[in-house]
């Protein structure tokens, strides 16, 4: 069986001009604002747990698999829908999955039961599960390799700040007009960046954005693969594998903390619903910050060199294990929020970090279905993992101890970072790289 990837862009390198440039930076914004309504879709039902609880009786580990269903269906979908869409083209694939998202939303607003409300969760899911990666390969297409950190902050930060916008506008709009309408304005956001996507985004202008040091490499083109050759392509190394391995391992923390939160602060704290809301998105703020300024640090800090980028890695996940596990044992109160602000700020350090490690060692043609594996890595044992696991904990002694012991869970990740930069070292040692940035 062959695969084949068909977005198709000249071979030939050309100086990007002024206007091409311009027009990076608007795809940019476009995917970027595409991402918020991806997470304001997943994220606004963490907002409505205590209503949800209290209207239709169900547990926390159902509250937790109401949440977990999304990224867990993104986990398992994101590679085959990848493939179809470097196959069939990024931009109509985009497009399709905005669409499916924005409807499966609109049927969580009129979902009955829990049962009605999995299944609509489970089709957002769907039409979520290859955006972040289809939309991040455009990016990497159009932008110089030098920016890939950078990029891969600014663009992925737009989970968090769709973190924060979906649960924020969710609680205040569920005080006011119930927690239905919450969920039907963010189906409506996505109907209208939809349209406005199909208006101004095109493949003959992502082709004429191809930045000036693509060295000749296509970014898109007819490229046959077989399924040995893709896996290769996928994970050329084991350094390569650690990366993906421990990006998912720190997301573990970010998505528990993501959807606990508000629960977290209504029932410790003894906010309303809405302060609840309004407060933890404060909090997913700052880890967007975070994931966006870090990626521009290591972007300055680390330069060509991939082993500086494994030891800011490293770095981050230290500083994060440490801050978490002095907040979670403080007093309620401006103390423990004094700790948990810079403790968030490193939630998903690593992402951009990780994203140019992977990128630097793996083929441009496959680059979608390269971080929709990164994709399934990060949703399946980090998103889908974590509040699941959270909830199953919670449930059997209370959701403050789970909390309590969840920056144990950056133990993993720091470790698995230092198994890759061995790896890496090694590798580098014996010639084994052959792509990607010099040390």
């Amino acid at each position: 069986m062959n695969l084949y990837t068909s977005n198709a862009m000249p071979v030939e390198s050309a100086a990007a001009t002024t206007g091409a440039k311009a027009y990076a930076w608007v795809v940019f914004a476009l995917m970027f604002c595409l991402l918020l309504s991806d997470y304001m879709s997943r994220q606004a039902i963490n907002a409505l747990f205590p209503l949800l609880k209290e209207q239709w009786q169900i547990t926390d580990t159902q509250l937790g698999s109401i949440s977990s269903v999304v990224p867990l269906t993104v986990g398992v979908l994101t590679l085959p829908f990848s493939i179809i869409a470097d196959r069939w083209g990024r931009v109509k694939s985009i497009a399709l999955m905005v669409a499916v998202w924005s409807v499966a939303t609109l049927g969580c607003a009129i979902a009955s039961n829990y049962h009605e409300m999995f299944v609509a969760r489970f089709f957002v899911g769907v039409g979520e599960a290859a955006y972040g990666s289809v939309g991040f390969a455009m990016l990497l297409s159009i932008f110089p390799k030098h920016m890939r950190s950078s990029i891969a902050g600014g663009f992925t930060s737009a989970a968090a700040f769709g973190s924060v916008l979906g649960v924020s506008l969710s609680g205040i709009i569920a005080t006011h007009f119930g927690w239905r309408w919450s969920m039907g304005v963010m189906a409506l956001l996505g109907f209208v960046l939809v349209i406005i996507y199909c208006a101004g985004i095109t493949e003959k202008k992502l082709a004429s954005a191809r930045p000036d040091d693509a060295n000749g490499t296509p970014a898109y083109g007819h490229v046959k693969l077989t399924p040995r050759a893709l896996f290769s392509g996928l994970f050329p190394s084991r350094s390569v594998f650690c990366a993906y391995l421990g990006c998912a391992l720190q997301i573990f923390v970010q998505g528990t903390l993501f959807v606990w939160l508000p629960s977290y602060l209504n029932r410790y704290w003894g906010m309303p619903v809405s302060e609840a809301a309004i407060l933890a998105a404060g909090l997913v703020l700052v880890s967007g910050l975070g994931q966006l300024i870090c990626g521009v640090m290591t972007d300055r800090i680390s330069g060509h060199s991939l082993l500086k980028r494994w030891n800011m890695a490293i770095g981050y996940c230290l500083v994060l294990g440490t801050l978490l596990a002095i907040a979670f044992r403080l007093p309620h109160g401006n103390l423990q929020l004094a700790l948990l602000v810079p403790g968030v700020f490193f939630l998903a350090s690593s992402f951009g970090t990780c994203s140019a490690i992977i990128a630097g060692a793996t083929p441009p043609a496959i680059h979608g279905s390269v971080f929709a594996t990164l994709t399934l890595f990060n949703n399946i044992l980090g998103l889908a993992a974590g509040p699941l696991v959270t909830g199953m904990v919670a449930d059997a002694f209370g959701l403050e101890v789970a909390l309590r012991w969840l920056p144990l869970a950056a133990v993993l990740p720091f470790t698995v970072f230092i198994i890759g930069r061995w790896c890496y070292v090694a590798e580098k040692a014996i010639g084994g790289a052959r792509f990607g940035m010099s040390t």
